[in-house]
């Protein structure tokens, strides 16, 4: 078994509340092909898009899946999303829905979103503005004998559950699909990992068919190739990352499925073995 530091990473609360859908004066948004369309997007309760459902096809933009958390104190939404972790528990403290259990799923960037699912019953009693806390669990995981691999943003109960082999020197960790550096788009460049997520560019169809990205789900574990994100964003040659996808396709230039990380290396230590069914969902056991 991998050796962490499992016995030291501190479990504290943050806590948001249901965040409404937003838009402007103008609902348009400009699909890359230049067409103008009126589609949901993010925020609120997405009733019908589940963890495990495609990511692609939906009749929308940057759709979150399950419930959008925000909260409206600027610093405090910045802990909620830092400290975050996909796999925490998130527990209703209001409404009808009140004492219901879920979990965390992802965080969303420039919306600033923290993303949780909960069982259908549920998201049928709750309301926009219901307060939502999560126990934030996970940041300041180390892998003690892989000092060169940074964990970040998944909770360390899930994390060893992963089914991660080691092999000569290297960790082996189960993949959907295996991404090139050249398809990352919208995020690049962020000074930091541990908050957000960056998006798969989709508009080269063919392109992405060609490598089984249009088969990704909700969930889903994927290899970012020559992507570092130690310190933020950025190609790095050999560098290796693993991140969750957390939203939709897009149809704006320079998005896609957005990818939240959850492991990276400068170095080659990560291998990426193909499994059609490597999605958090199959490792979350709670009764939820």
């Amino acid at each position: 078994m991998l050796k962490t530091n499992i016995d030291r990473v501190v479990m504290q609360s943050v806590q948001g509340k249901i965040h409404h859908p937003l838009s402007t004066s103008s609902p348009y948004r400009i699909s890359h092909e230049g067409v103008p369309l009126v589609l949901p997007a993010t925020g609120g309760i997405t009733y019908n898009v589940k963890l495990g459902d495609s990511a692609f096809g939906w009749a929308g933009d940057h759709i979150e899946p399950g419930v959008s958390i925000k909260n409206d104190n600027s610093s405090e939404n910045a802990a909620l999303m830092a400290l975050s972790c996909i796999g925490n528990e998130a527990r209703v403290l209001s409404g009808d829905a009140k004492g219901a259990k879920g979990f965390v799923t992802g965080t969303h960037g420039g919306i600033d979103h923290v993303l949780a699912y909960f069982k259908q019953e549920d998201l049928e009693n709750m309301g926009v503005e219901d307060k939502i806390l999560i126990k934030a669990y996970g940041q300041g995981l180390k892998l003690l004998d892989y000092p060169e691999i940074t964990v970040m943003n998944i909770d360390p109960n899930l994390f060893l559950k992963l089914e991660i082999e080691e092999v000569n020197g290297k960790l082996r960790i189960p993949v959907v699909a295996k991404v090139p550096a050249y398809l990352m788009g919208s995020g690049i460049g962020s000074s930091s990992a541990y908050s957000g997520d960056y998006d798969i560019m989709t508009a080269d169809e063919k392109e992405i068919k060609g490598l089984g990205i249009d088969k990704l789900k909700f969930g889903d574990f994927v290899l970012l190739e020559d992507c570092d994100n130690t310190f933020g964003r950025g190609f790095l040659k050999g560098a290796v990352t693993i991140g969750v996808v957390i939203h939709s396709d897009c149809i704006k230039m320079g998005h896609g499925p957005g990818i939240t990380t959850v492991m990276t290396s400068k170095k080659p230590l990560i291998e990426g073995i193909i499994k059609e069914d490597a999605n958090i969902s199959k490792f979350i056991t709670r009764d939820i």
